[in-house]
């Protein structure tokens, strides 16, 4: 995110550093990195640097009358899980720090809960940047890796239930006046362009589901997923490539991370079928490329229905919601 949360102090998140972690807080500094979660750098007298991540909860629930409790604890899961794919020996996990209490997400207030990281040094991608056959190759050997995680790194996983988060928000497209009510600047203009897409979104949301439909009726083996594994939750370092940004972790058929390595020429699903033995489906490719859009414009959806006040953010994410408007599938 580039602004810091409005509703969150930094002096708030420093005593949490401080009484959950222990750490001796000289200097925090916000750091306009990635785009989901808020991040800090802290800095401890001796030098010692640790990468903080914040993250909204209201942005992570299935629906807006879900609890706040809810999107905690499938957070919380999430982060439990990289830190037992850690622990489990899979040291390009880069996994949070637990707490004195042993735990992996502190709750910071009802909106926001804050987990603590190992800085990393090393060379960070954008989500989009383009990957060498090498740098392909690599990506793909540590999903394998994730895929074959033992049951012992697996206990804390939620499974996927293939659920499009905060689909009412597409729902409520059906409805011009819904979209439009409360928010912010760009509460009507999103309202304006979800109607005007209506025929658009609903057939995605049948072809979803029709596809989910087919994978009840003849399931797949699921396996432990990272659930975004594009280069810009990647880092090059001195001891190789990493990943990071476990928020995603889920127990899912392997074609949700699939596809977004497969360059569409087939080889993705060949090397992954040679390593492992299970040849990728290409519905479920198609399931899981179709709900990423799904789920980028309910998140953008119902974000400019919250309250919003035309940050950077604001407008990083309008541009972002006509840009993947305008390359939906007619």
């Amino acid at each position: 995110m580039l602004t810091p949360p409005s509703w969150l102090s930094e002096e708030k998140l420093v005593r949490a550093l401080i009484g959950s972690w222990g750490l001796d807080v000289a200097s925090i500094e916000y750091r306009a990195v990635g785009f989901g979660s808020h991040h800090w750098v802290a800095v401890e007298p001796n030098g010692a640097l640790w990468f903080v991540s914040v993250d909204d909860l209201d942005s992570k629930r299935q629906a807006t009358f879900e609890a706040g409790d809810a999107a905690f604890g499938r957070l919380r899961a999430a982060l439990a899980t990289a830190r037992d794919l850690r622990d489990s020996g899979l040291s390009f996990v880069v996994a949070p720090v637990l707490t004195h209490a042993g735990e992996s997400l502190v709750r910071l207030n009802s909106q926001f809960a804050a987990a603590l990281y190992p800085y990393v040094a090393g060379e960070s991608y954008t989500w989009a940047a383009a990957q060498t056959p090498a740098q392909q190759h690599d990506l793909l050997n540590l999903i394998v890796k994730v895929h074959a995680a033992s049951p012992v790194a697996t206990r804390q996983a939620a499974s996927d239930d293939f659920a499009v988060p905060q689909r009412n928000h597409l729902d409520s497209a059906f409805d011009r006046a819904a979209i439009r009510s409360g928010g912010g600047p760009y509460t009507r203009q999103t309202g304006a362009l979800l109607a005007e897409n209506v025929s658009t979104i609903r057939r995605l949301l049948v072809c979803y589901d029709d596809l989910v439909e087919e994978f009840r009726r003849r399931p797949t083996t699921m396996v432990l997923t990272h659930g975004e594994p594009h280069p810009g939750n990647t880092m090059l370092t001195a001891e190789g490539l990493v990943l990071i940004d476990w928020d995603t972790v889920l127990l899912a058929p392997p074609e949700r991370d699939l596809w977004i390595l497969d360059r569409g020429d087939g080889s993705v699903v060949g090397d992954y079928a040679e390593a492992t033995g299970t040849t990728p489906r290409p519905s479920l490719l198609d399931l899981y490329r179709i709900r990423w859009d799904l789920a980028d414009l309910a998140a953008y959806a119902g974000r400019f229905r919250r309250p919003h006040s035309g940050t950077q953010d604001d407008d990083q994410s309008w541009e972002e919601l006509n840009s993947l408007v305008g390359r939906l599938p007619t």
